[in-house]
């Protein structure tokens, strides 16, 4: 099995990873409350980093 998660890993390409990563994204923003302050601090602190590596990898396109 795991020789086969490799193989199909390999045939995501950049463009393919990035649209996946926007749907979790927007499924998340969907079911999670809009302010953050019910979440649990370290669930907080996740969604914070994703909010900044976000940012930066929005600069660098």
């Amino acid at each position: 099995m795991a020789g086969r998660t490799a193989k199909s890993s390999e045939a995501l390409d950049r463009k393919m990873s990035r649209s996946i990563c926007d749907a979790v994204g927007e499924r998340l923003q969907r079911s999670l409350p809009p302010d953050g302050s019910h979440l649990p601090a370290p669930l907080a602190h996740l969604m914070n980093e994703l909010r900044k590596r976000d940012e930066t990898s929005l600069r660098f396109e």
